[in-house]
């Protein structure tokens, strides 16, 4: 079991006095890596929202590798559908090369939200689409062999990235709850690290993965089903916006049966995801603690014991 740390879509460091100076931005984010990797919390996961304020998750995890020797790196998630799949597969490369192979790359089709499709020059209905075609080719890509492709939207002849990954195969997380991004799970994906789910969400959820990656003749590793869970630094109330968030994409659930309000009872929601299978899984407070040490602190002695 490995529990890692993530900061959400609009996370820009706020909280308590960190905004007294011009460089206090990169102050927090530097102490906040520091106290992961002092801690032993797996990984770092970074959020992509083009419009919003978070930090870009690329540059983020790369600020992060260069402060770190054994933290992981991913995303949660990073938009596929918009980028130049060679670009992608050698920024990616590069970073895992760097690293010494601690990044996790995970993809998604990206937020439907005006402002990002207008950012990636998308439209809605081609997402899905271009993602599929897409990671294929990355994994080609990341072999550091000559790749020749002719598809849909991408067009290439004897493309070669390097430096290759330090990872072979570099594996791929995909979230998602919906059928269709289940079934992709099963297609193309490594792992499954879906969000704002129920232990009776991610069971149901797991079987459909199962049976597309069965279908396509491939099967997910047992180590690699997680989830991601936001949960209420002290027992805060939610903010606004993931309060709306919520009612808009899970009216059928109480919220607290989704986000968790406490460490204490965040480590009881992650041991229930534990009796249902899942080990991976990604913490995310709801809201800018005043001080991320002591909060990372805090979540260290509540719930890295269960990593045993």
């Amino acid at each position: 079991m490995r529990i890692g740390f993530g900061l959400g879509t609009a996370t820009s460091g706020g909280g308590a006095g960190r905004r007294s100076s011009a460089k206090a931005g990169g102050e927090w984010f530097g102490q906040l890596v520091d106290a992961l990797e002092r801690h032993g919390f797996d990984s770092l996961w970074l959020s992509e929202r083009v419009t919003g304020a978070a930090v870009d998750p690329v540059v983020g995890l790369a600020v992060a590798a260069g402060r770190t020797a054994r933290l992981k790196l991913g995303f949660s998630v990073l938009v596929l559908p918009g980028r130049n799949p060679v670009l992608l597969a050698k920024e990616l490369a590069s970073l895992d090369f760097l690293s010494g192979g601690r990044l996790l790359p995970a993809f998604g089709l990206g937020v439907v939200d005006r402002g990002e499709q207008q950012a990636f020059g998308v439209a809605r209905e081609e997402r899905a689409a271009r993602f599929d075609e897409a990671l294929p080719l990355l994994r080609r890509l990341w072999s550091g062999e000559p790749v020749d492709h002719e598809g849909r939207f991408f067009s290439f002849a004897g493309v070669r990235v390097q430096p290759a990954p330090v990872q072979q195969p570099f594996e791929v997380w995909l979230g998602g709850r919906a059928p269709s991004e289940l079934r992709r799970v099963g297609r193309l994906g490594d792992g499954w690290l879906p969000s704002f789910c129920t232990v009776e969400d991610v069971v149901a959820g797991r079987a459909v993965v199962e049976s597309a990656a069965s279908d396509a003749g491939r099967a997910i590793d047992p180590e690699h089903w997680g989830a991601l869970v936001v949960y209420a630094p002290d027992g805060d109330s939610l903010p606004e916006r993931l309060s709306a968030l919520l009612a808009a994409r899970r009216p059928d659930v109480d919220p607290s049966d989704v986000v968790p309000r406490g460490v204490g009872a965040l480590r009881k929601h992650l041991e229930r995801f534990v009796d249902a299978g899942f080990s991976k899984f990604v913490v995310v407070p709801a809201v800018d603690p005043a001080l991320w040490d002591d909060e990372v602190a805090s979540l260290a002695a509540e719930v890295l014991p269960l990593q045993g």
